[in-house]
This record gives structure tokens, C-alpha cells and sequence, in this order.
């Protein structure tokens, strides 16, 4: 896979992200209330803990609950929710061990359509529609996994040229002009209410 990415904005995050699969899912899976560069250096931090230079899935998979969650909680702490996080990212990783022998690229592997895709990444644990269509377009934008269909699978964040998400990310500037998208639809949503 090894992909030159820029979604942590540190080089040896970046590096791991490039080239693990499974890193890719778990920083995506992390990409929730917390800056999107927190999140995407989360598996580094991970991996450097459990004293590797990648994730292992049905290593993660077996670890101890609580062993993981501490490890997950040390300063600094992976997530804002370290704990709740763990559990996500154990239970994540069970599926891909239970559903593709431990093998995170398997699920975009050999997929025919984007349609399939973004139902294989809709099913993960902790991935909702959302997650599911901006991981399509991250794999499709960034990644090269562009299966018949992936634009209209990603929905949105599909559209060529768009800074919605981390999908869009390719280095500092790109990440001003997706933290201000996001800004200006918090403040659209306020003004709803």
C-alpha cells in the first residue's frame, strides 16, 4: 500500500499511515471529537506502546480490556476518551480478525464497486455511514483504491477539489481549508437552531 499521506502532520505518523492498512482504519475510527492530526497519530502512538512499528490486529484483538485501555489512557492519552476509544479499537480490530484473518487491506482489496466498499466499511464496528464514505474517498483520493463507482459511494466527500474532510488532507494548507468547511458548518448547524 505505502502511500506518501499527510493526515497527521507528523512524518513518522504519516509514514506508518502510508503503509498499514490497519493504521489507516484505526486512525480513522479515532477521527472523532478531537483534531483530525490527534487522531491520525493515535496508531503511531499505539504501536510505539505496544512496542511495534505497526498494528497487529489479533494482537490488539487479544490484548487485556483494561491493560488496553491504560496503555491507551498514558500521557499523552491516544484519545479525549481513552478508554471508550480502546474498547472501539479492540472490537475493530476482532471483526477484521474474525472477517478477514486479521488482514485490514482485505476489506478494499479485491472490492468490485464502490458500492460494495463503502458496505464493507459501513459494517466495521465504530464506522458509521459518515466514517464509512470519508474513508471511500480517502482510500479513492489518497490511496488509489478506486473501484467502479467510489465517487458516488463517498457521497460528498467524493467531489473532486473539495476540502470536507480528512479525505482531502495533503499537507498544512489543505488542512486550514478542511478545519474551516468544518467551522462553517458547525456555525450553519448553530444558526438552524
Amino acid at each position: 500500500m505505502a502511500t506518501k499521506v499527510h493526515l497527521s502532520q507528523r512524518p513518522e505518523a504519516d509514514e506508518l499511515l502510508g503503509r498499514s492498512p490497519l493504521a489507516a482504519l484505526v486512525g480513522m475510527l479515532l477521527d472523532q471529537q478531537i483534531p483530525m492530526e490527534w487522531a491520525f497519530t493515535g496508531p503511531y502512538t499505539i504501536a510505539g506502546r505496544l512496542g511495534a512499528d505497526d498494528l497487529d490486529a489479533a494482537e490488539i484483538a487479544a490484548q487485556d480490556p483494561e491493560r488496553f485501555a491504560a496503555l491507551l489512557s498514558e500521557k499523552p492519552a491516544v484519545h479525549r476518551y481513552p478508554g471508550s476509544m480502546a474498547k472501539r479499537v479492540q472490537q475493530l480490530c476482532q471483526y477484521v480478525v474474525e472477517h478477514y484473518d486479521g488482514d485490514a487491506e482485505a476489506i478494499w482489496r479485491d472490492v468490485d464497486s464502490g458500492k460494495e466498499l463503502f458496505k464493507r466499511l459501513n459494517a466495521l464496528p465504530g464506522y458509521g455511514k459518515q466514517k464509512a464514505q470519508i474513508f471511500v474517498a480517502l482510500l479513492g483520493k489518497q490511496y488509489g483504491v478506486r473501484p467502479e463507482g467510489w465517487r458516488e459511494a463517498a457521497g460528498e466527500y467524493g467531489e473532486e477539489g473539495s476540502h470536507r474532510s480528512v479525505a482531502d488532507i495533503t499537507g498544512p494548507d489543505s488542512l486550514e481549508k478542511v478545519r474551516a468547511f468544518k467551522q462553517q458548518m458547525k456555525a450553519a448547524a448553530k444558526a438552524k437552531r
